[in-house]
């Protein structure tokens, strides 16, 4: 499961309404019957109109400052292995959100009206998707740009021949052409993956739309502190601040194999995974350890990754250095681009 938190930013500056957002989120819906659409959801209700979660939360900024996000944009990717877990994508997705808002709600270290903060307290708008596109950032694309940018301007060349503007082969040309599609490391049914095309497999995720005020309107939650818990004086009275965001990845983890009743692989625990970040070596020394249903589980999901995982005995302790160093750069891409955010 992939977790990130980012506050909603235009270029250099924070959006001042949600409005672009929510049309982007809508996006999806666009040509599908009724009954196949997604909808806005919060804690309480399945059916939240655009409009109205435009209103709430650009309605739900005071004394926030220009140069201040009014509101976070959360994203929830699960697994392939997480999803097929699921008997329905969208309500089941939708009960998790539920639950795991109420963690969000409980590893800020605030308190409203002398109390902690529940899902109460917060404003939040969510919608399932189903889709993915590639990005420019994504690896595929990077990879594939070279190559892109050769045959675009091959084909562009044999467009000038056609029309008499250049001189040269054209069956040279076609032939080259079809030796770099040969080459193209990343294809989609013989396409060329590109920026804008839809990802293959099962995609569902969640985006979740949340104001920095509380529901009140009067106190500011900010996810992105960067203090876990600590206490400052603000108008002669010492007020708790922060936001566990350690606390929360775990608690999201952990709500969705209690919700679901899944079965968590030794890689993609968030535990394990910070293991592996701070000590490589006793990452692997568990992985080989574990059970061998499980040991062979685990590499199957890194190999999986695209990752390249030279052979291994079954009763090896420890990776040879070199072996360890060889395959340690690929892994933490891995881990990055396909579980929680650290």
């Amino acid at each position: 499961m992939y977790i990130s938190i980012t506050p909603h930013k235009l270029s250099e500056s924070y959006g001042q309404s949600v409005s672009d957002f929510v049309d982007y989120l809508e996006k999806e819906n666009e040509g599908l019957p009724l009954k196949e659409q997604e909808h806005f959801f919060d804690q309480y209700n399945d059916h939240v109109s655009p409009k109205s979660v435009i209103d709430h939360i650009d309605a739900n900024t005071t004394k926030l400052k220009k140069v201040e996000p009014k509101f976070y944009a959360i994203t929830v990717s699960p697994s392939t292995y997480e999803l097929k877990h699921l008997q329905d994508h969208g309500q089941d997705l939708k009960r998790y959100t539920r639950e795991f808002m109420k963690d969000y709600a409980a590893s800020f270290n605030r308190e409203i009206s002398g109390n902690q903060v529940m899902v109460n307290d917060i404003v939040y708008y969510a919608k399932i998707e189903h889709q993915r596109t590639y990005k420019g950032a994504d690896v595929q694309v990077r990879e594939n740009a070279p190559f892109r940018k050769e045959i675009v301007k091959l084909q562009n060349d044999l467009l000038k021949i056609n029309r008499g503007e250049l001189s040269g082969i054209i069956s040279q040309i076609e032939a080259r052409i079809g030796k770099l599609m040969e080459q193209v490391p990343h294809k989609i049914n013989g396409k060329l993956i590109d920026q804008g095309m839809k990802k293959e497999g099962l995609q569902t995720h969640i985006h979740i739309i949340v104001s920095r005020k509380d529901a009140s309107n009067s106190v500011s939650l900010s996810p992105g502190s960067k203090y876990k818990a600590s206490e400052v004086e603000l108008h002669g009275k010492m007020v708790k601040r922060g936001f566990d965001r350690d606390q929360f990845f775990d608690k999201a983890e952990k709500t969705f194999d209690r919700t679901f009743n899944y079965q968590r692989n030794f890689v993609e625990q968030y535990a394990s995974r910070k293991d592996f970040i701070k000590n490589p070596k006793d990452y692997f020394r568990a992985l080989l350890q574990l059970p061998v249903n499980e040991k062979t589980i685990a590499l199957k999901m890194l190999r999986e990754t695209g990752l390249k995982i030279p052979s291994i005995p079954i009763s090896q302790v420890q990776l040879a250095f070199k072996a360890l160093q060889k395959i340690r750069k690929g892994l933490e891409m891995a881990v990055r681009s396909s579980s929680i955010g650290i």
